[in-house]
């Protein structure tokens, strides 16, 4: 049995005829195509070309990649190619693999101009801002149907989820607020203690806890846990059409998943909040005892006199709506996810992200109201 073998034909003289010989395995070695470009680039009369097989004994994939290439000489020259001289099954497989055209990779965006990029991100934020306020608009429907007594959820749902957003965040509030407290406490110490001011520790840290980091570290936390277990969660229903099962069943998603999610971290986002502000206070109490020397007891007077119970009433508004804000960019994050295990870990990752966001815009924009308002 022969091997491989090409011999080109150029009669008439505007027609390459490739003649096929011998044994077309992938085992084997097959002969270059560049043979055949050199031809065609050799003779611009060539328009068409055109396959002879009657010599082949026997071909396999190996036809198939060789007849690839040649095809793909002929695009780039634009030429006419007449299959009818192939095996009647490589002429099917070729059909078959030339049926869906392959999908352009996109192109590396730093090749892109400034302004298509700018265009594209407008877009892309114009898109992400229409969806987010349509499911905003779904979620007020679905809380004042819940406030009529329509709820759609179950109680055992939500108290489950107030313990998983609640009891089992604790231990990772009380780690990261006690570390801010020593933080501010650290900072105070050193810049005051060179006034001799350094009671004023105690008022630096617990307004500073009370009305701004303490909200804002727990928030913080429940975004990268809870804001991002709720993505999880509901993507993982959507890749399991768990979610098309229950709008088929007449059950409206908001109201079943996403709506006691955002009731049970409302709820104990502020809880949480005023548990971290103590954690934050004893570590700086802590600190002021083993830096500055400062009796606990002292600590403390100086403490509840500075506190007011507005500060209180500040930091928990404040928390309330950042975590409204988390519940709300998981569970939008997770309805809109896509059908994959990417798009889950993607939905996840833009729950946090976005959550992060509009905590902080939130702050910003709690802050300059107190600020107006004088308080």
């Amino acid at each position: 049995m022969k091997s491989a073998v090409i011999q080109l034909d150029l009669s008439p003289p505007d027609i390459l005829t490739i003649k096929l010989i011998g044994n077309w395995l992938l085992r084997e070695k097959l002969p270059p195509p560049r043979d055949v470009e050199n031809k065609i680039i050799e003779n611009p009369k060539i328009k068409r070309l055109a396959f002879n097989t009657e010599k082949v004994t026997d071909w396999d994939t190996g036809m198939m990649v060789y007849l690839k290439k040649i095809l793909e000489i002929a695009n780039r020259r634009k030429m006419i190619v007449d299959k009818e001289g192939l095996p009647k099954g490589v002429k099917k497989l070729l059909r078959l693999a030339t049926a869906v055209p392959v999908k352009e990779q996109p192109g590396d965006p730093l090749d892109s101009s400034l302004l298509y990029r700018i265009g594209d991100i407008s877009l892309r934020l114009t898109k992400s801002g229409a969806e987010m306020l349509a499911f905003l608009g779904e979620v007020c429907l679905s809380s004042l149907n819940w406030l009529r007594g329509k709820g759609g959820f179950r109680r055992s749902d939500f108290r489950l989820y107030l313990e998983e957003a609640g009891a089992q965040a604790l231990p990772i509030v009380t780690l990261v607020n006690f570390l801010v407290g020593i933080i501010l406490a650290f900072v105070g110490a050193i810049q005051l203690e060179s006034f001799g001011a350094s009671i004023f520790v105690a008022d630096l840290v617990a307004i500073a806890m009370v009305r701004e980091m303490g909200p804002m570290m727990t928030a913080i936390i429940l975004a990268g846990r809870s804001g991002a277990a709720y993505a999880a969660q509901i993507g993982t229903m959507m890749v399991n059409e768990e979610i098309d099962a229950l709008k088929t069943l007449g059950i409206s998603p908001i109201n079943y998943l996403v709506l006691p999610r955002l009731l049970a971290l409302t709820i104990m986002a502020p809880l949480l909040a005023l548990y971290g502000d103590f954690m934050g206070m004893i570590a700086g109490a802590l600190v002021g005892k083993g830096m500055l020397g400062i009796s606990f007891s002292l600590y403390l007077n100086q403490t509840i006199g500075v506190l007011s119970p507005l500060h209180f009433i500040l930091g928990l508004i404040k928390a309330c709506i950042y975590g409204g804000l988390v519940a709300f960019a998981g569970c939008q994050a997770g309805m809109q996810s896509g059908r994959s295990a990417s798009a889950v870990g993607a939905a996840t990752t833009r729950a946090v992200v976005n959550a992060i966001i509009l905590i902080i815009v939130a702050s910003a924009i709690t802050t300059i109201i107190y600020s107006v308002l004088g308080i």
